[in-house]
């Protein structure tokens, strides 16, 4: 059964040996979607997966980078909903099926969105202290009539950023574009909920594991949490909730338990 207003938009980037798993698994879903690629790093890898699972290919000719290529990606998808799939990730069968009917029951949807595991060595991990404070944090909107809350939400993200990007599927008309803003290297995906969060709509939640989050030696967060680049861009993000005395303790407290993004953790 083909869902006519839902499209999964992969990033791809140069050559990854995961982008065909990611492929799979959306091919897999319990409700099929439209299928989508783009990328500002044409290649014959990519050109090669996209004419193997005939998916259409949409290339970036304009500036290249992590908020242009999902800007970029949402620009050129036609349906209501859509979801950033990342190309290192993987979708449960049901992911698709379980956020649209999520956001199909909210009267002004904004984004909805999944818990989820990591994917390290091949193995998921739902238990890891970073996952299990998530949750925590996510745990008032649970409550269907908190989800319209913009307290609420704003009180969520004053702590940290819970939500997983690639966990997350935009209702794209009732969003205000681009949604990415260009200059955070590692926090755009809090920049942008930070910012949504402020306006009419719901922040949808659906506390099922639907989605796994690789993390492995190449992977974007790994290499951005080996040069610190996250911390100073941590602090600028807590500022916008904070005074800053307050933002450099919460940082502190969240650099710290950012090391469980380690590969040797779970």
């Amino acid at each position: 059964m083909m869902s006519t207003n839902h499209t999964f938009a992969i990033c791809a980037y140069k050559e990854s040996a995961y982008l065909e798993e990611c492929i799979r698994s959306l091919k897999q879903q319990s409700v099929q979607s439209h299928i989508l690629m783009a990328t500002s790093t044409p290649n014959e890898y990519i050109r090669g997966m996209a004419e193997k699972y005939d998916i259409p290919l949409y290339v970036n000719q304009g500036e290249g980078g992590i908020t242009q290529d999902w800007n970029y990606a949402l620009s050129v998808t036609a349906t209501k909903y859509v979801t950033i799939a990342h190309q290192d990730d993987i979708y449960e069968t049901q992911y698709a099926e379980k956020i649209i009917d999520r956001m199909e029951k909210c009267k002004y949807p904004l984004i909805a969105f999944c818990d989820y595991k990591e994917l390290r060595n091949d193995k998921k991990i739902h238990d890891i202290k970073m996952l299990k404070i998530k949750r925590l944090m996510l745990i008032p909107l649970r409550i269907r009539f908190l989800e319209n809350n913009q307290f609420v939400r704003r009180r969520i993200l004053s702590l940290g950023d819970p939500i997983c990007c690639p966990a997350v599927t935009f209702c794209m008309e009732n969003v205000s574009k681009p949604i990415f803003q260009h200059g955070f290297r590692s926090c755009e995906d809090w920049e942008a909920w930070e910012m949504l969060s402020r306006n009419k709509g719901a922040f949808s939640y659906v506390p099922e594991p639907l989605m796994c989050h690789r993390i492995h030696e190449e992977s974007a967060t790994t290499a951005i949490l080996a040069d610190h680049a996250r911390v100073e861009e941590n602090y600028q993000m807590y500022c916008k909730f904070w005074p800053k005395w307050i933002a450099r303790i919460l940082n502190k407290q969240y650099t710290r338990s950012e090391k469980s993004n380690a590969l040797s953790q779970g």
